[in-house]
């Protein structure tokens, strides 16, 4: 008893970066307790016993905060604190979102060679491992850092208004790779499904690609119904630049890039950045100040409203995963052990090199949270709609079991590097 009180001592007197070292302990550990708390009340209200958050229920909260809650948060947040000089100055927020994957799919790669997962899961592990959630969970773990008041970061609105505004910068960039790299690499097998007995394979034919997953059946419809409405376009005579310009819409698939966050981000970005606007909209005294103001009162909803969602989605537990044991305990080491070291590594180079803004600690601890995120929740969300939900769902439940642990020891450490 004794020897623990005088370890407890020497903890509270030792200082890094200026607070104690249990200090920055329990900085670094209540983000990620209220989170749980919260993850936790959501599991509760969809269980058996209480059932006021059931699937259907779920996903129209899911659908909620999707669709209005986060794109208010973002427009009010972000355009608030952008302006063009600081756009400028934010160029390596995007780029660390892409170094990031480019560097999660590099170590995943490796992974998933040496762990070999079970055909046909080789690129879903790589993506898994690949992508972190940039943005969900970092708004959550920065509007609980920040309503503490004696958070590291000093004045607690500064902190949440620029940390909001830093995450939600990165999160056009982070769409564009959900939609265009995770979409095609969570593509089917030749065999049309991720339903596969490996004791027979399937043969390849061509009802092994029109039989494919129920999730696919819309897309494919509407690639159809497209193709065909671009042959009646050409035939009927229109102009080819009309044609060519259809052909980029469908094959970037902007209608998918183009989700009401990322259409939020654009807005805030184009309107923060013109000062006439930025008067006009976003400050205090402004007479469209009110849609502004209203904007922050939905965005504060989101917080509670993803947490509930995302405890509840839980509820399931880890499924009738085919990864098995070791894939899914590869995933998500590889992705909560292996990737923040590398991202660590990304940020200090581009700190010694001069990317960053000078003295800004919030800047450099929102791209070190951009490395040591858990698995994305939107990349499970593509993973459904291409057909291996079930092994998703089981990877997404066990990475942010593990990650209450992971995320406060990097927050621990991150924090008393950068005071």
């Amino acid at each position: 008893m004794a020897t623990m009180e005088r370890l407890l001592l020497a903890l509270e007197n030792q200082v890094v970066g200026g607070e104690s070292v249990l200090g920055s302990i329990k900085i670094a550990v209540l983000p990620i307790v209220k989170v749980f708390t919260m993850c936790f009340l959501g599991l509760l209200m969809a269980s058996k016993y209480v059932n006021i958050l059931p699937a259907s229920g779920r996903r129209l909260l899911n659908g909620l905060v999707f669709s209005l809650l986060l794109p208010c948060l973002i427009f009010s947040q972000l355009g608030q604190a952008v302006t063009l000089q600081k756009m400028l100055d934010w160029w390596f927020i995007p780029m660390n979102v892409v170094l990031s994957s480019i560097a999660g799919s590099i170590i995943g790669f490796i992974v998933a060679s040496i762990v070999r997962p079970p055909y046909p899961f080789f690129k879903f592990t790589i993506i898994h491992i690949g992508i972190g959630n940039i943005g969900n969970v970092p708004l959550v773990l920065i509007g609980a850092l920040c309503r503490d008041p004696n958070n590291p970061f000093g004045d607690s609105l500064k902190c949440s208004t620029d940390g909001t505004a830093y995450i939600s910068f990165g999160q056009w960039v982070g769409a564009i790779i959900l939609y265009t790299y995770v979409f095609n690499m969570l593509a089917p097998p030749p065999e049309g499904t991720f339903d596969i007995d490996h004791e027979r394979l399937p043969l390849k034919s061509s009802t092994a690609k029109s039989d494919g997953p129920p999730e696919q059946a819309p897309l494919i419809a509407q690639e159809e119904e497209d193709e065909n409405h671009l042959e009646a376009s050409s035939n009927s005579g229109k102009s080819k630049i009309k044609l060519i310009l259809a052909l980029i819409y469908d094959k970037l698939k902007l209608k998918q890039i183009l989700q009401p966050p990322i259409i939020a981000s654009i807005l805030a970005m184009t309107l923060g950045a013109v000062p006439f606007l930025k008067k006009l909209i976003f400050t205090p005294d402004a007479p469209l100040f009110f849609f502004t103001d209203s904007c922050m009162i939905l965005g504060e909803a989101m917080i509670p409203c993803i947490l509930l969602a995302l405890g509840g989605n839980l509820i399931d537990g880890p499924g009738s995963s085919k990864l098995g044991f070791r894939t899914t305990a590869a995933i998500v080491f590889a992705r909560l052990a292996l990737v923040p070291p590398v991202g660590l590594g990304i940020v200090m180079l581009a700190d010694k090199l001069g990317f960053l803004p000078p003295n800004d600690k919030m800047f450099r601890f929102v791209l070190l949270l951009q490395h040591s995120m858990p698995t994305s929740v939107l990349s499970g969300a593509v993973a459904n709609l291409r057909g291996c939900g079930r092994e998703a769902a089981a990877v997404l439940f066990w990475v942010h079991i593990f990650a209450v642990i992971s995320m406060a020891g990097w927050i621990v450490l991150y924090l008393s590097i950068l005071f």
